[in-house]
């Protein structure tokens, strides 16, 4: 079967028109509207992983957790700095005047966590206004119950 583009093979084309042939199959296979990628394809196999550079990839609690730690250790850091920087000017004194000496910068720490913990509470406990939208019939028991703590030895009494 002959294509409408190709002569009848009992009809040889001339010079002319096989060089004019040519120059249109060669255009079309070179038009700027085509391309091709001739880029070697991507190797896949047994290549095993490679490290990459920065922090390894993990999980959101891991990198949470991750920061903390950091975190800690800064804040450990100073800390120990202020108690060895008090522990050596305080080289030639009493135990006793040492020992306060080294609580001290540790007092101060646990008393500005006491108070930023303090304040978180004060924070959460603060009044919100809340708002439940029921469809049928509803009953609402609203209780509350005041703790009262005394003692060495805590005895709890609640009352409703």
């Amino acid at each position: 079967m002959n294509r409408p583009d190709q002569p009848p093979a009992s009809h040889p084309l001339s010079s002319a028109e096989a060089d004019l042939r040519a120059r249109r199959l060669i255009d079309e296979a070179y038009t700027p509207t085509s391309h091709r990628d001739v880029s070697p394809l991507p190797a896949y196999g047994p290549t095993p992983p490679v490290a990459q550079p920065g922090r390894p990839p993990m999980s959101q609690k891991a990198t949470d957790a991750s920061a903390l730690m950091l975190s800690g250790s800064v804040a450990a850091l100073s800390v120990g700095g202020a108690t060895s920087l008090v522990l050596y000017t305080l080289d030639k004194v009493d135990p006793v005047t040492l020992a306060v000496g080294a609580a001290g910068p540790v007092a101060l720490v646990l008393a500005a966590g006491s108070l930023l913990r303090s304040l978180g509470r004060a924070k959460a406990d603060a009044y919100t206004e809340h708002h439940h939208h029921y469809k049928g019939p509803v009953h609402q028991d609203q209780r509350t119950a005041h703790t009262t703590t005394r003692g060495v030895w805590a005895k709890t009494t609640n009352q409703q």
